[in-house]
């Protein structure tokens, strides 16, 4: 699989100008940051995780973004009728397992939810991945212990039992399937120093799930993106802090030759 720049762009022109709404429930520490994030790429970001609204929300989504870092019977439920909701209209669910395998609470919540309702792309670091299959993986707070080439193997496991697409984040980013492997390179070691840039990543497979009929591409696109917007960031801040700001204006003004440029995909 080749995807060009090219192809990346127009998706990225495609969810400027449809703005496709995009529901997260996610965690109280990325909820700014990665709504800032879709607007800054052209989707329409909303945070909805009452039980009593989830269903409805669903319906006026083009994507759902599933994010475990802040756990709560409440919004579990919410989380179980919102997949199936969206499983219902047939749209995008983006499955981000942040911190499995650093309790059992979040483990347990995290298998359960892909064993009911088999999510469209299942994003998280090494640890994460590995411990939705091994129980005996260890995950530090919510920040990885393993490498990313070292979960490919039960990754590709995952794709073949849930059918659908494993990204293993690091400093390569693998996007794994059943068939096929494509390892992204961009990305900078000071977006390790900002939280929430994971959950980011998550929202934007989502944004770009909604509009790349592919779970495949829709993810390789959103990783590269999100790869070379930290890329450039930090070679124009002077520490965490700027990068964030740095970061959005990135996703913000992205161009083809941007991304042409700094594009470090390999199959």
């Amino acid at each position: 699989m080749n995807v060009t720049a090219t192809e990346i762009y127009r998706s990225i022109e495609m969810i400027r100008r449809q703005a496709p709404v995009v529901h997260n429930i996610t965690n109280y520490v990325v909820m700014n940051s990665t709504a800032n994030a879709l607007l800054a790429i052209g989707a329409s970001p909303v945070m909805a995780h009452a039980k009593e609204e989830v269903e409805e929300m669903v319906n006026i989504s083009s994507a759902l973004v599933i994010n475990i870092g802040t756990l709560s019977e409440y919004w579990i439920y919410s989380m179980f009728k919102a997949v199936s909701q969206a499983r219902k209209k047939g749209i995008p669910v983006i499955l981000d397992p942040v911190g499995a395998g650093a309790t059992t609470y979040r483990t347990k919540t995290a298998r359960e939810l892909i064993n009911r309702e088999s999510p469209t792309i299942i994003r998280g670091n090494a640890s994460e991945i590995v411990a939705l299959y091994d129980d005996k993986s260890k995950t530090r707070g919510v920040d990885s212990v393993s490498s990313s080439d070292a979960a490919v193997e039960i990754a590709q496991k995952l794709s073949e039992i849930h059918k659908c697409v494993i990204c293993v984040s690091g400093a390569t980013d693998y996007i794994v399937s059943k068939e096929k492997i494509i390892k992204i390179k961009n990305g900078h070691p000071l977006m390790t120093k900002v939280t929430g840039l994971g959950c980011t990543a998550s929202a934007l497979c989502g944004a770009f799930a909604a509009v790349e009929r592919k779970p495949f591409a829709a993810t390789v696109k959103a990783m590269a993106v999100m790869g070379i917007a930290g890329e450039m960031a930090a070679a124009a801040a002077k520490g965490p802090g700027s990068l964030q700001t740095r970061f959005l204006d990135y996703l913000y003004c992205l161009s083809e030759n941007d991304i042409s440029q700094h594009l470090k995909i390999e199959d």
